[in-house]
């Protein structure tokens, strides 16, 4: 998705895992993926940088979609879309 698409989603839940450090965002966005529907999409605010790689690895090795980030004030949202 382009930065345009991401930044007008609206994500099914928001998860705000600022302040954390890896691998703090990422244990949020594994909690927070079981409370959505299949097809739905969460957020997660994360300000570590290594979440924009973590959150796309674990996304592609569960089998769901990591739809991008985008850069916001001083943190990062994270987009993935629960495939199963």
């Amino acid at each position: 998705m382009t930065a345009a698409e991401l930044t007008a989603l609206t994500p099914d839940k928001l998860i705000d895992a600022r302040g954390t450090a890896c691998p703090g965002p990422l244990l949020e966005a594994k909690k927070g993926i079981g409370a959505v529907k299949v097809g739905q999409v969460i957020e997660v605010k994360s300000n570590d940088k290594g979440s924009r790689k973590d959150l796309a690895a674990w996304a592609a090795k569960i089998g769901h979609e990591f739809l991008g980030f985008v850069e916001a004030e001083g943190h990062d949202r994270l987009f993935v879309r629960r495939k199963k």
